[in-house]
């Protein structure tokens, strides 16, 4: 069974390091104030995903990321893990999107790929922690959704069994494909980055990326310096996909800030500070003096 999967994966701002100048005055997130990384629980999926490719010789992975263009680098860093390929949106058109107008134009995106199996990505993006956007897409897409999943326990007969991990239990469900997954962060971590394929990929660039571009340092077997054009001639599998609105034939009126009904008012930093603090021994008096509070403070009892 050859399968095709599509990873849902997003650049986001690290929310350990929020300061003073994390939100703009419109209410979005400044974006280049916070350093971005590859949100946790889509490493997650992308996990489950190149483990499907491990089992079953001939499946491609591709990631599918909406953003500036420095998110690009989720790109290339599933190309670095075992990806095949992936697409970039970006543009204006797509910025200080909420999770309605994100599903929609990810919804988009996916339509124009249109050749799939799976679709998997994170439970939830730590700057948001709406766990909105899966369950949106598999609407939008008219398809069957498998949530909070754990582990892909298998695929047989274009069936895809999941085991899934709530607050009370665990399931394990069976769905038809092709189907939309969202993975839990206590899913096994993703794999470290291939040295081969980091040497592979590393000059993986979009086409904005190439723009922006005059010449390479010296590549072993160039001969030199090489420009950047020849390189991707000569390497197309270096080429990454970069698409905007038109290109997805999606309704600006439905993207970014336009598409938006919800507003975020403001983000802070909270830290939670211990007014007092007492060291007590393993000992009956210190017990009993914990006891005692504990039910005087209506904290048990």
């Amino acid at each position: 069974m050859n399968l095709k999967i599509i990873v849902l994966a997003k650049q986001v701002p690290d929310t350990r390091n929020v300061g003073k100048d994390a939100m703009r005055e419109d209410g979005t997130v400044n974006r280049a104030a916070l350093p971005a990384i590859f949100n946790p629980e889509d490493l997650n999926a992308l996990e489950q995903a190149l483990r499907l490719k491990d089992a079953f010789p001939g499946t491609t992975v591709t990631l599918l990321t909406m953003g500036p263009g420095r998110a690009a680098e989720i790109i290339r860093e599933g190309l670095y893990r075992g990806a095949d390929g992936g697409y970039l949106l970006t543009g204006s058109a797509f910025s200080g999107a909420d999770t309605l107008a994100t599903s929609y134009a990810i919804s988009m995106a996916i339509r124009k790929i249109n050749d799939y199996d799976l679709i998997i990505c994170g439970r939830q993006a730590i700057d948001g922690d709406t766990a909105q956007v899966g369950p949106q897409i598999a609407e939008k897409l008219g398809l069957p959704q498998i949530t909070y999943a754990e582990k892909i326990l298998h695929v047989v007969d274009n069936r895809i069994t999941v085991k899934r991990r709530l607050e009370r239990g665990i399931e394990t469900v069976e769905a038809k494909l092709p189907v939309v997954i969202t993975v839990n962060g206590s899913a096994p971590p993703c794999r470290p980055r291939n040295a081969k394929l980091v040497q592979k990929y590393k000059y993986a660039k979009t086409e904005t990326e190439k723009q922006e571009l005059a010449t390479y340092p010296h590549l072993e077997g160039a001969g030199g310096g090489v420009r950047h054009t020849e390189l991707f001639s000569l390497r197309p599998y270096l080429n990454l996909q970069e698409w905007g609105v038109a290109d997805v034939n999606a309704d600006i009126k439905l993207c970014g800030l336009s598409g938006s009904p919800t507003k975020v008012k403001k983000i802070e930093s909270v830290v939670f500070h211990a007014k007092e603090n007492k060291t007590l021994e393993s000992t009956n008096a210190d017990i009993e003096w914990l006891m005692k509070d504990l039910i005087a403070n209506h904290t048990i009892g």
